[in-house]
C-alpha cells in the first residue's frame, strides 16, 4: 500500500466481525497524534489537547471491498482514512453503485455524524485494505462534558469546515445553475 510520501506500509489484518472491532489505540500513540495534526478539525489543537483526543480514537484495518457504512444507516461518528482509501458511493435504483469520491490517507469523512444522527447519505467501502480511526459521538459529547473549552475548540473547527463546505457547494451550484441557463433549460 502506498502512503503519500510514496512509501510502502504493511497493515496487519484482523478479524472484521464487529463485536468490538473498532478497538481503542494500543501501540503508535505519537502516530494517532501525528494522523489527527493533519486533519483541519485538530490543526490549533496542542500535543496536550491532541492527546485528549487519541484517548477517545477508535482504530480498524478494513479489507479492500468491506463497507464502513452503508447509505441511509444512522451516523454514529466521523473517520479519517489513516492508510489506504476508501471510496463513497451513491446507491442507483438499479440496484448498482455509483462512485462520487475518493478519500485517501489524511482525509475525513462522516464528520455531520457529530452533529446530528441522521441516516448516512452515501456509502463508504475500503478501496484497499486500509486503515481508518474513527471519532464517535458519545465520546466527543464525553469531552464536551468534561474538558468544555476543549470540546468547544473542536466544535468551533467543525463548523469552519461544515461551513466552507457548504460555501464549496454553493458555489457548485450556482455555477451549475449558469450553465443550465446558459443552455435554455428552465430551471423550476
Amino acid at each position: 500500500m502506498n502512503s503519500k510520501n510514496g512509501t510502502s506500509k504493511s497493515i496487519k489484518m484482523v478479524d472484521s466481525f464487529w463485536g468490538n472491532v473498532f478497538k481503542k489505540h494500543s501501540s503508535g500513540e505519537d502516530d494517532i497524534v501525528s494522523t489527527l495534526k493533519l486533519i483541519p478539525l485538530f490543526h490549533d489543537m496542542t500535543i496536550p489537547e491532541l492527546k485528549e483526543f487519541r484517548k477517545i480514537i477508535h482504530r480498524r484495518i478494513f479489507k479492500e471491498n468491506e463497507p464502513i457504512f452503508w447509505e441511509g444507516e444512522p451516523g454514529v461518528g466521523m473517520y479519517i482514512v489513516k492508510a489506504g482509501s476508501v471510496g463513497i458511493y451513491k446507491i442507483t435504483s438499479d440496484r448498482g453503485k455509483k462512485e462520487i469520491a475518493v478519500l485517501n490517507a489524511g482525509e475525513f469523512f462522516g464528520e455531520l455524524a457529530l452533529l446530528d444522527e441522521s441516516p448516512r447519505s452515501a456509502t463508504c467501502i475500503a478501496r484497499e485494505n486500509s486503515e481508518i480511526i474513527g471519532l464517535f459521538r458519545p465520546d466527543l459529547f464525553n469531552i464536551i462534558a468534561k474538558k468544555p473549552r476543549l470540546g468547544n475548540k473542536f466544535l468551533l473547527q467543525l463548523a469552519a469546515v461544515i461551513g466552507e463546505r457548504l460555501k464549496a457547494t454553493n458555489k457548485e451550484m450556482y455555477a451549475l445553475r449558469a450553465k443550465l441557463e446558459q443552455a435554455d433549460i428552465i430551471i423550476s
